[in-house]
């Protein structure tokens, strides 16, 4: 009776990958909250924030042997309040609101695209080859309408003045992640391996440059990220015509 007991008992879920997934929603759910309050620089800052806890759990999980299918699916959940709807309200609030009907269009374009780019990236764990994802990922998307507010802010530019360019990236966004372009998924770097000393130089000093400049280094990194993908993918399809022809 006992051993059926403890057969029938209730599994739970691993505490601390999950912290760190709980830690990623709350950052966006603040990014929200600072928008409605008028605080845009602080709502950018903080999509940065769960983006950095986003990529822990994740690690944290495989460090520690506590991958599930449950955390797998709060990821995703967290993922969609923190690089689908944050970034869409909060560009919506900041400047998109002033256009109207469109403004609307275009932060529920990025929201959408969003929530189809992880719906489609839960049913292709097992398929996809690792090395690539498919369509722009959402941390990334949202880095792109973050870092703009970031660094509008940081120099007070006039928002008027760039609102169509915000419109822009809002709706680029969100089709570049329900796109077929290819993204390096960085999964083949050996972060244990050797490399050589230069390159450990070099390292520090991009991580100096960024931390006195993060606005506008996270932004032209992940900007210049979003136009690999249409790159990378035509250099494989160009790659495969030269194949098929020899």
């Amino acid at each position: 009776m006992n051993d059926k007991a403890v057969r029938q008992r209730p599994r739970g879920i691993y505490l601390l990958p999950n912290l760190f997934t709980t830690g990623a929603m709350f950052a966006g759910f603040y990014a929200m909250t600072s928008a409605i309050n008028s605080h845009f620089e602080t709502a950018a800052i903080a999509i940065f924030v769960a983006m950095v806890l986003d990529g822990l759990d994740g690690r944290v999980a495989r460090l520690t042997n506590t991958q599930s299918e449950f955390g797998a699916q709060y990821d995703s959940l967290s993922d969609m309040v923190s690089f689908g709807v944050a970034p869409g309200l909060v560009m919506y609030l900041w400047v998109l609101s002033s256009m109207g009907q469109l403004g609307l269009f275009a932060a529920f374009v990025h929201t959408a695209g969003g929530a189809l780019r992880l719906a489609r990236f839960n049913t292709q764990l097992t398929t996809a080859d690792k090395r690539y994802f498919q369509g722009l990922p959402s941390p990334a998307a949202a880095a792109i309408l973050a870092g703009f507010i970031w660094i509008s802010a940081k120099y007070h530019y006039d928002v008027h003045a760039i609102k169509y360019l915000a419109l822009i990236l809002t709706i680029s966004t969100g089709l570049l992640m329900v796109s077929n372009f290819r993204y390096s998924s960085f999964k083949e770097i050996d972060l244990r391996g050797r490399v050589p000393f230069i390159v450990a130089i070099s390292i520090m000093l991009t991580i100096a440059f960024v931390m006195a400049h993060p606005e506008t280094m996270l932004f032209l990194f992940f900007l210049g990220y979003a136009v690999s993908g249409p790159i990378i993918t035509l250099i494989m399809r160009k790659r495969k015509r030269q194949v098929r022809n020899t």
